[in-house]
């Protein structure tokens, strides 16, 4: 993937939702809901304060993300869904 976000955003890649229940029943696509955990594959450089310095970013490539429902632009890329937000539409970083 080619794609390099800019300023405090990332990529991520939304985790595939279940597509059946727990007690069996197939879900259709329009009942699915909007996914809010996924794995960032690109980060940008960071925000820049007031002076021009870099803030760091507090996530990395490769974690595992739970960011807001309604947040970020979702955009198709090769054929595969990824969103595109801002660092702090990330609500936590979920460690296994």
């Amino acid at each position: 993937m080619n794609l390099k976000p800019l300023s405090d955003r990332l990529v991520i890649k939304p985790m595939e939702q279940e597509e059946q229940t727990a007690s069996g029943i197939l879900l259709p696509e329009t009942a699915k809901e909007k996914p809010q955990q996924g794995t960032v594959v690109a980060i940008g450089p960071g925000a820049r304060k007031e002076t021009g310095e870099r803030i760091a970013m507090d996530v990395k490539v490769d974690d595992r993300v739970l960011y807001a429902k309604y947040s970020g632009t979702t955009i198709k890329l090769s054929g595969k869904e990824y969103l595109i937000l801002k660092e702090s539409d990330v609500l936590a970083i979920v460690e296994s």
